[in-house]
């Protein structure tokens, strides 16, 4: 379900990224790059249906990040959970050390000589 929605949520970025982009910041948008369009919907009502979109889209792209959000952060704390356990292991690790030579005793005498 979780991957439904990521690939729904995707879809719906990339329609908005293009709606977006059909607007005009002056007020042309629909109505100077679809000159067709005007004729069969007018160009009051291009624009209208253009922002519904937007708004609509928009609405659609907040839901989806709302049902995903606790997903991304219980994955999240898992993955630091197991990191956690694991650095915990590594720092408890006996670490083998090097064998070291026997310590000699200076103060002995050395053997009478004959």
């Amino acid at each position: 379900m979780e991957t439904f929605f990521t690939i729904l949520l995707i879809l719906v970025c990339v329609l908005l990224v293009l709606v977006v982009l059909m607007q005009n910041s002056k007020g042309g948008g629909i109505s100077s790059e679809f000159s067709t369009a005007n004729q069969i919907i007018g160009v009051t009502k291009g624009a209208d249906f253009i922002e519904k979109t937007t708004w609509t889209l928009a609405g659609v792209m907040l839901v989806l990040s709302l049902l995903l959000a606790p997903k991304v952060n219980t994955t999240s704390t898992s993955t630091e959970s197991s990191e956690s356990t694991t650095r915990k292991k590594a720092a408890n690790a006996v670490i083998p050390q090097a064998p070291t030579a026997p310590m000699q005793n200076n103060n002995q005498q050395a053997p009478a000589q004959k």
